[in-house]
């Protein structure tokens, strides 16, 4: 049980102002440093998200998993073992802890995170039910006028893409020690830490080339999502897919498109793996792969812009 959970991600990018604004609007801290973005949530000691500008266009440089440091000598000898290599450090980035590359040339690295700030326990979200009033004598909805900024709690978990699911699962369940929540088929994945995690902390999705899809963030119940992404979509007049719930992960969700093509999630009420013995992985239908209920999914959302940008360049002119 090597990885214990996800950390961050470090992307290029053309044009870091374009991302300082989307993820300041999105709730997250931002602060320049060495010339790179630094964006976090509030209160949290991790960067979530490093923003490197000079690119052509957007990329995923490399993303960054929490893993148990007793276990690195281990994860040294698994990763070749299975189809990955050991890498020098990716350069102005931390030689700490373990560098590496999966099978299909994702960079990776795992660091001896400290523990995450502990977060308050939220209030109760009432719902009154047929037989079960448990709100009353009082409006469950203030005005608008008086809902004040939301900030994401914590970064929950990031998909990538990969050209095989089913070689990626497999580094990831023998190379870093993680374990398979569920998926569909050979089109998508979710794994989690064997130590006790949410549903999934990585996610794949099948692409022709590897690339980053989404980094996904937890607010505190559904309306927060409702209004973080409804204030996040006004602000950057991109795409956008919610508000709907998941099958595989059970979370509620609601995606807003980045400037270049990927994807910002504010999520809630996940499923929770807390003992991986006691789980059993379900291989669902294709129909479960992306959600039980919503909108239309947008047309381009599992479109791998990294391996093929001329339609996001067609679509938005004055994007990168």
């Amino acid at each position: 049980m090597s990885v214990l959970g996800v950390y961050g991600v470090v992307l290029d990018v053309p044009d870091l102002e374009a991302g300082r604004r989307f993820y300041e609007d999105a709730g997250l801290e931002v602060r320049d440093e060495d010339g790179r973005l630094h964006c976090r949530c509030e209160g949290q000691p991790r960067d979530a998200i490093v923003l490197i500008g000079g690119a052509e266009r957007k990329r995923l440089n490399h993303i960054v998993l929490a893993a148990d440091k007793d276990r690195f000598d281990e994860v040294r000898r698994n990763v070749p073992a299975n189809g990955g290599e050991l890498i020098d450090p990716v350069p102005g980035f931390p030689a700490d802890g373990v560098w590496l590359r999966d099978p299909h040339g994702m960079a990776i690295h795992l660091v001896d995170a400290p523990a995450e700030v502990p977060l308050e326990p939220a209030p109760e979200f009432k719902i009154n039910q047929p037989g079960r009033l448990v709100r009353k004598n009082v409006s469950a909805m203030p005005p608008k006028s008086t809902v004040g900024p939301i900030k994401p709690l914590r970064l929950g978990h990031m998909l990538v893409f990969t050209p095989d699911v089913l070689a990626s699962i497999e580094f990831f369940e023998k190379g870093l020690g993680m374990g398979l929540a569920d998926r569909a088929q050979d089109v998508v994945a979710f794994m989690c830490s064997r130590h006790g995690s949410d549903h999934h902390v990585v996610a794949f999705a099948k692409s022709s080339d590897i690339g980053f899809h989404h980094a996904s963030f937890m607010v505190a119940n559904p309306d927060q999502i409702g209004v973080s992404g409804d204030r996040l979509l006004e602000k950057s007049g991109r795409g956008a897919w919610g508000f709907g719930r998941h099958t595989i992960g059970s979370n509620l969700f609601y995606y807003i498109q980045d400037p270049w093509g990927s994807w910002f999630e504010y999520y809630s009420d996940i499923d929770y793996v807390e003992d991986y013995e006691a789980w059993t992985p379900t291989n669902y239908p294709l129909e479960d792969s992306l959600h039980h209920w919503g909108p239309p999914v947008t047309h381009d959302f599992v479109h791998n812009y990294e391996a093929d940008p001329e339609p996001y360049r067609q679509a938005k002119p004055d994007a990168a």
